[in-house]
């Protein structure tokens, strides 16, 4: 799979939900919201693992991707990633970063921005 690099630096062929959707597999669904619920005490159903990468503009985004502040703004600015940003590195990426469960989200960004 090509790299498909979200607003906020996660690789999309590293990310459990839009691997789940992309197979349609729903058991794969049942263990990533399993993941999820555990990971931040909300409860999922596979029903809400869905995702098509949230540079989509129509199609199937995860929990709160379509309302998240880092991806309107990266929309706004019409930028790749938050790396290819002028103002990269705000408030926005870093408060969202802080809870993030992709590990190389930043190191994406932060090696994006170095080659900008």
């Amino acid at each position: 799979m090509q790299k498909m690099i979200s607003y906020c630096g996660i690789d999309c062929a590293q990310c459990a939900t839009y691997l789940a959707t992309q197979k349609d597999d729903d058991v794969e669904r049942q263990k990533v919201a399993d993941m999820w619920g555990k990971m931040f005490g909300v409860p999922f159903k596979k029903e809400d693992i869905n995702c098509d990468g949230c540079h989509k503009t129509e199609g199937r985004l995860f929990g709160h991707c379509a309302n998240c502040a880092v991806r309107l703004c990266g929309m706004e600015k019409a930028v790749e990633t938050c790396g290819h940003c002028k103002d990269y590195s705000c408030t926005k990426i870093d408060e969202l970063l802080k809870i993030l469960p992709h590990p190389t989200a930043r190191k994406t960004l932060e090696e994006i921005a170095k080659s900008r």
